[in-house]
Parts: C-alpha cells; sequence; structure tokens
C-alpha cells in the first residue's frame, strides 16, 4: 500500500514453481523492497548488527535449514524474491525471520528475560462474530512505521491450479498479515508475546508457517498446517471457512502447543496477548489497552465492529494507530456471507474502501 493508502495488485499468474514466483514478485516491487530494506530502521540497527556476530552464525544457520528442509518451495520462493529485487539474500532472510531472531539479539544491561515490552515491531486488532445474521472478521494490520508505503497485494496461480490472494509485506513471503485462497480458506493473523524462555531458538518460522496456509486445502487442513510444524514463537491464527460460514481462532507455541476458540454470537476481540492457550507473556500494556476499550463497546454487525477498529479514543494506545512508530497500514473486513474481503484505507469508520476481492 503507498503512502497515498492506494494497494498495488500484481497478479503473478500461473507460476512454474516457488523461484519462478518469488522472481517475478521481485522484479515487480523491486523498488518497493529497495526503498524498505533501506528505511526499516530493525533491520539496519539490530538484525544487520546481529548477523555479523559470531553468536549469529549458529542461529541464522540453524533457522535456514529448519525451514528450507520443510519448506523448500518456499524456501525457493524467497531466493527468488531477492534475486528479482536485487536485495541482497541476507536482508530478506532477516526481514522473514525478524520474529525468531530479535528474541536473541543481546540486549543492553545483559537482560534476556524479555519480561517488559520492547520497542514495539507490529501489533493487529481481529473482532470476530458468527451469528444468524452476521458472520465476519474484522482486522486492522499494524504494523512499524518502515512499513508505510511497502506493502502490496499479491495474486499467484500455483502449478496444480489454486490460487491465492495475500496482503504482502515488501521482502517478505505472502502473507504475514492476511490472505484467501480458492479452496474458500482465509485468514488474518496477529502476533503474540512469548517471553524468551517458551521460544525455540532456530525452529520453524511464522513467515514460512503462514505462507502455507495460504495452501490449506480446507479448515481442517488449515489447522494441521499451523499446528504440526515445530515453531520457535507462537503465533494468532484467525481461520475463517469461506464456505461454511465458520471462524475459529488458534493461538500456536513452541512444543507444537495450542488452543482453539470458535467464534460465535459473542464478539471475540483478539490483540497481541494470548486469550486462551495458557502461556508466559509479555505483559503488553498496548495490547492490554486496546483490550480494556473493546470490552467497552458493543458490536454486533459490520458497521460497529468497523467503528471499534477506528477507535481513537485512547491516546496513548488507540486501537486505530497513527504513529509515531505503530501505523494502522490497512483495516480488512472479511464477510462470508457475501463471500468478500472488503480492505479499507484510513480510518475504517470513514467507510473509504480501497478494494473489494471476491473470495470465490
Amino acid at each position: 500500500m503507498g503512502a497515498d493508502g492506494e494497494l498495488d495488485v500484481f497478479d503473478a499468474g500461473r507460476c512454474a514453481d516457488g523461484y519462478a514466483l518469488g522472481l517475478a514478485v521481485g522484479r515487480r516491487f523491486a523498488d518497493v523492497i529497495r526503498s524498505r530494506m533501506r528505511l526499516d530502521l530493525v533491520l539496519r540497527e539490530q538484525l544487520l548488527p546481529f548477523a555479523s556476530t559470531a553468536k549469529a552464525a549458529p542461529l541464522l544457520a540453524a533457522l535456514q535449514a529448519a525451514n528450507r528442509e520443510r519448506y523448500p518451495r518456499y524456501w525457493d520462493e524467497l531466493v527468488g524474491t531477492a534475486d528479482g529485487s536485487g536485495v541482497p539474500l541476507l536482508h530478506v532472510i532477516l526481514v522473514n525471520f525478524r520474529k525468531e531472531i530479535l528474541p536473541f539479539i543481546p540486549k543492553e544491561g545483559g537482560d534476556h528475560g524479555r519480561e517488559e515490552e520492547e520497542e514495539p515491531d507490529g501489533d493487529c486488532s481481529d473482532v470476530l462474530i458468527v451469528s444468524v445474521s452476521t458472520a465476519i472478521a474484522a482486522h486492522n494490520e499494524d504494523g512499524n512505521v518502515a512499513l508505510l508505503g511497502h506493502t502490496y497485494l499479491v495474486r499467484a496461480t500455483l502449478p496444480d491450479g489454486l490460487s491465492f490472494t495475500a496482503y504482502t509485506c515488501a521482502g517478505e513471503l505472502p502473507s504475514c498479515a492476511f490472505g484467501f485462497n480458492s479452496n474458500g480458506v482465509a485468514f488474518t493473523l496477529d502476533s503474540v508475546p512469548p517471553v524468551n524462555d517458551e521460544i525455540v531458538a532456530g525452529a520453524i518460522a511464522r513467515n514460512f508457517v503462514s505462507r502455507d496456509l495460504l495452501e490449506a486445502k480446507n479448515l481442517e487442513d488449515a489447522m494441521h498446517r499451523i499446528c504440526s510444524p515445530g515453531v520457535s514463537v507462537g503465533h494468532s491464527y484467525n481461520l475463517m471457512d469461506v464456505r461454511g460460514r465458520s471462524i475459529v481462532n488458534v493461538e500456536t507455541a513452541s512444543g507444537n502447543r495450542f488452543a482453539v476458540h470458535e467464534a460465535g454470537a459473542t464478539p471475540f476481540f483478539h490483540a497481541n496477548m494470548y486469550r486462551h492457550l495458557q502461556v508466559k507473556q509479555v505483559q503488553d500494556e498496548n495490547s492490554m489497552s486496546r483490550e480494556k476499550r473493546a470490552a467497552q463497546c458493543s458490536v454486533d454487525s459490520k458497521e460497529t465492529a468497523l467503528s471499534l477498529l477506528g477507535d481513537t479514543a485512547d491516546d496513548k494506545y488507540p486501537i486505530y494507530m497513527t504513529g509515531p512508530t505503530l501505523h494502522t497500514l490497512c483495516t480488512v473486513l472479511v464477510d462470508l456471507d457475501k463471500k468478500t474481503m472488503a480492505i479499507y484505507k484510513g480510518n475504517p469508520k470513514n467507510g473509504e474502501m480501497a478494494l473489494v476481492l471476491p473470495m470465490l
């Protein structure tokens, strides 16, 4: 999505393999990817300096080995993105593994416990409702300021005929945000903050899991794809069966732990802390403030869900974010009755849609 709020859409067509898909995306968005790599302070000031240290070598090697072995096509896609954009492969690797690397970067003072909130890298908010009259997932895609103007929408068709559409952060695998496929599986994602003791070094990365989710055959297969890998860091997945009119929230953690909550008529709000999986986690004041505000609001329709996601009542931690570090990049509304995914630009309370995508 450009700085003006317009979303750039690229249809890569039928791709022969993972490398071809990555190469096409890299070429199409080379300028955007290079710009993101140049301006991303997390990459420049944390990931790249750490990558040059002796401590980083075994961690990066383990991450590469584990993810390349389990997901060779997606690894080829990542390499193609680097080649197509002309960006060093290391930079692409680091932004795709950033959540699995950042917890292991030594902090000043030697405190590695991650018991307190760190510099925010990304947050999101979701509202899920499945009632007789309404079946929706409304999602704020919040990200670091470095992602402003550095996102785009990728459509692709795989050799087997499956197609997917995914909101993509520049240089990363589709999608660490939201997407859907022609099998009628859709999803949105929320990060969660386990303490360092809950994180496994050199295991499966979340960007590879969510890329795999784009190829899910059905809801059961989607569940298998997110719960079976031995992940490094947990995540929160809002999975949707478009044909079956159902939504589940699945929270995962290292050690193949997961918990499932099926959305119903009572609105379910999820920010960036575990809600139902028992995991030691960072007490994220931003997330807790958003949850508290959501509990004060009545949500029973698409309109009220969008109003909640546009809420700015809390000056310090608004649900709709406008900086200086975190920004709401866009808002998406998945309507299972209409079988559409609508992407809003600006505050969703204003109802300005950038794009409406049929999911089937």
